[in-house]
């Protein structure tokens, strides 16, 4: 077979069907592999829902809905026992960490008090920021209402205990937990009575 003649049009010739073959390979292994990545990432989210609501009998992940704070928008699970809601699960976020995007899976119950929370996705400091997933500084917000527990630092003028050397951390998960608070007090809360409807009070609270 005639050896072809290296010139530029060969090259780009080459190259072209270099790049359809891998764009076609790409394709085809995105095909395959995207039902097992949602349903790795389904089983993720269901996992977290249950570490942050109490038990339940619904499908949280198939009755989900959006709300939003005024800012941003996340997915609300609503978690339900004998058709009753039990509370309501919120993948959260924030962008303020030290090493930027924080997501987080915070629990409420229906009165708006804070269940339970789980990180889920992190970029922080090894032995600083990563200690917002212990016990120690977790454990704080449960069982607390941001209607009048001031999610802020207690450098800040709130009520939480911020973790040692790692202050910017410890209010990226106060701002997160207060982006859902906002968001579900707006679309839930509020309007099943289940907490505070004065405005006035998240503003007391520490939510400004």
């Amino acid at each position: 077979m005639a050896k072809l003649e290296s010139s530029l049009t060969n090259m780009v010739i080459s190259l072209s069907l270099i790049s359809a073959i891998m764009a076609a390979a790409l394709g085809v292994t995105y095909l395959l592999t995207k039902d097992t990545i949602a349903n790795v990432e389904r089983k993720n989210i269901n996992t977290a829902i249950q570490q942050v609501v109490p038990a339940f009998d619904n499908d949280p992940f198939a009755d989900q809905f959006k709300v939003n704070n005024g800012t941003d928008t996340f997915v609300c699970y609503p978690a339900k026992k004998a058709s009753q809601v039990v509370g309501y699960a919120v993948k959260t976020f924030t962008n303020k960490g030290f090493g930027g995007h924080i997501s987080i899976m915070v629990g409420f119950l229906p009165d708006g008090t804070i269940y339970n929370t789980s990180v889920l996705e992190h970029k922080e400091t090894p032995g600083l920021g990563t200690k917002m997933t212990d016990p120690k500084f977790k454990n704080q917000f449960k069982g607390k209402n941001p209607n009048s527990y001031n999610l802020s630092v207690k450098k800040d003028g709130g009520d939480v205990d911020a973790i040692t050397a790692a202050t910017i951390s410890s209010r990226a998960f106060c701002d997160a937990l207060g982006n859902a608070f906002k968001a579900v007090h707006k679309k839930v809360l509020s309007s099943n009575n289940a907490a505070v409807t004065d405005s006035s009070a998240i503003q007391k609270g520490g939510l400004k």
